[in-house]
């Protein structure tokens, strides 16, 4: 039988001098997608009103090719304090070896206070292809065809 830890996929982390005392990024639920974030701040950090900053969380990570890291936002920052990522999900690529960050804005009307350790966004580790092009005269047919944005008349 495999163990728990087995099944998991393996991922080099370091962690920054600025982020002692701080956790790594953890899982909040057994279901969670998302690992969560927490800023490497000293004392707090405020984002303005139309402001994006960005937060470093201490850790740099070493993925593997043919595997991204998806920066998204929390949603309880979004919902109570319009607090998002201004590129949203940003990807931390497998080739990148600098320390994650986080592009936080502040879509809300009254300044945000970023302080040491809070949880400020997701990290969703997925699988990616690369692809070649194979330039073509025409596609296959399907049915929707070229059909866009509203192509179904549902709302």
């Amino acid at each position: 039988m495999l163990e728990k830890s087995e099944l998991n996929t393996h991922i080099q982390i370091v962690k920054l001098p600025h982020s002692e005392g701080l956790p790594l990024p953890e899982y909040s639920s057994v279901g969670s997608a998302g690992l969560d974030l927490r800023a490497a701040v000293e004392g707090e950090q405020i984002i303005a009103p139309g402001a994006t900053q960005a937060i470093p969380t201490g850790i740099k990570i070493a993925l593997r090719c043919g595997f991204e890291a998806q920066i998204r936002p929390r949603s309880g920052l979004a919902q109570r304090y319009s607090i998002g990522i201004i590129n949203s999900p940003g990807t931390i690529d497998s080739d990148y070896r600098g320390e994650v960050m986080v592009l936080l804005t502040n879509f809300g009307k009254e300044d945000f206070k970023v302080r040491r350790g809070d949880r400020i966004a997701q990290m969703v580790i997925a699988r990616y292809e690369r692809v070649e092009w194979e330039e073509a005269q025409t596609l296959p047919d399907t049915a929707r065809g070229e059909g866009g944005f509203g192509h179904t008349g549902h709302e």
